[in-house]
């Protein structure tokens, strides 16, 4: 008898594992142990949802490319929740921690400083949900993307930061011969936030392009800068009291911001536009002065769309969750060269 009782006993225990075991896998969740290093069907009940985290949300080019994405996921039928970082790095792996509490399907983020993508790069790793990076590199084995093996590089949907700089710096050498003006009373001034990858990869890219132009050499000025305008506005507006025997003024930087910023200050420090050469990055800035009429300075900027990098992104996370399509390691959007005369032409608004 009581052998009997020790078989049923045996066979209910079974038949409830078995049962919890497919009961996780119809829920669209793995079980205990067997995770799938995608974990796609975290929302199986529902639509395929995914966290979009920006640095610098507040800034035009993030705020177009938050909106490129919310069109995609609409047309694909994706929940998608974007999240402004601000430079918080505490706050990256809080919001990090957050969207995968919400069981969303993939990450999607913009860090705001590559030391803190290791970490990120982790909690996605142990939540086994897939991590996609916009605009910055992230390294999963160290702080430092550029010193980090390629295997190492978490995907990437953005702009080649070489390439961009690279235009920039042809366009700048460009306006600095047609201006004719004399190495030896010239400076350039090169504006960054010198702890962002992408950021040195487009100055380094400027620098080349201004030699391989045939441009001739002129003593350079670089400033680190918080990426915004008003830093770059307050350092350059400070390097000019420093060398008040310089007479013209080439600006490049690692966005618009840094350029808007290094113009304003130069202005402010009695610089007319007629003495400066700036060209930005983004076009989104840029194009408010051409707007306005204003003649400061601001010669020309390479438009770089981010609702396409918004778009590319969503489109790559909902073809790796949908259909397993692996991610490419670096996808680029398209970029544009315009100026006063052709932004319009470009077909973006000036917001």
């Amino acid at each position: 008898m009581s052998m009997n009782r020790h078989r049923r006993g045996a066979a209910l225990t079974g038949a409830l594992a078995l049962a919890l075991t497919l009961g996780a896998c119809s829920s669209g969740r793995s079980a205990p142990g067997m995770g799938t290093g995608t974990d796609a069907g975290r929302n199986a009940g529902g639509p395929m949802s995914i966290a979009y985290l920006q640095k610098q949300g507040d800034q035009e080019y993030f705020v177009s490319e938050a909106a490129g994405a919310k069109k995609k996921a609409d047309e694909l039928g994706v929940k998608l929740t974007v999240v402004n970082l601000g430079n918080d790095a505490s706050k990256t792996i809080t919001e990090v921690k957050s969207a995968i509490a919400q069981k969303n399907s993939g990450i999607i983020i913009v860090v705001p400083e590559s030391a803190v993508g290791p970490q990120v790069a982790a909690e996605a790793k142990k939540a086994g949900i897939p991590l996609l990076t916009s605009d910055d590199q992230v390294c999963v084995s160290g702080p430092k993307p550029a010193a980090c093996g390629k295997a190492d590089l978490v995907a990437r949907v953005g702009f080649s930061g070489v390439q961009m700089g690279g235009e920039v710096g042809k366009r700048a050498a460009a306006e600095f011969t047609k201006a004719g003006w004399s190495p030896a009373d010239t400076r350039i001034v090169y504006a960054w936030k010198q702890d962002t990858t992408v950021c040195t990869d487009r100055i380094n890219g400027a620098k080349a392009a201004w030699t391989e132009a045939g441009a001739p050499e002129v003593q350079t000025i670089e400033l680190g800068t918080d990426n915004t305008p008003a830093g770059a506005q307050a350092k350059v507006e400070a390097t000019v009291t420093a060398n008040q025997g310089v007479r013209h003024w080439v600006v490049m930087g690692c966005n618009d911001e840094n350029v808007s910023g290094g113009v304003k200050g130069l202005n402010n420090a009695g610089v007319k536009g007629a003495d400066i050469v700036g060209v930005g990055l983004g076009a989104y800035l840029a194009c408010k002065d051409w707007q306005a009429g204003a003649d400061n300075g601001m010669k020309a900027a390479l438009y770089i769309p981010g609702d396409e990098v918004g778009k590319l992104a969503v489109q790559a996370m909902y073809d790796k969750l949908k259909n397993g399509t692996e991610f490419t390691p670096e996808a680029f959007a398209p970029t544009r060269m315009v100026d006063s005369g052709t932004w319009r032409d470009a077909g973006f608004g000036c917001k």
